[in-house]
């Protein structure tokens, strides 16, 4: 049983989400870690093609324990945890 209430069992919580202009997506998680994932790897999948026009990657919504894309792409908080990179606190950047 976890012992820090924003954490669900295993898996991160996603608290703030920010695209950034270069495919990039900077996140707080609810237990206040900080970091950056590349989604720039992903965008050759069928699911994720749309996001190479810069409009529709800024079009993320953040579901807590996932990202979603209005065209219907996603990413698991478990995934983003295991791929990100964790960054000192700054500001970020805006997508274009």
């Amino acid at each position: 049983m976890p012992t820090n209430p924003d954490q669900g069992a295993g898996s991160m919580r996603i608290k703030q989400l920010h695209p950034e202009s270069d495919w990039k997506l900077f996140i707080v998680a609810a237990d206040g870690r900080a970091g950056v994932f590349d989604v720039q790897p992903y965008l050759d999948d069928e699911a994720f093609r749309a996001l190479k026009c810069p409009a529709a990657f800024t079009e993320v919504t953040n579901g807590g324990y996932f990202v979603e894309w209005a065209c219907g792409a996603d990413l698991s908080a478990d995934t983003i945890e295991a791929r990100w990179e964790l960054a000192e606190r700054r500001t970020p950047t805006t997508a274009a």
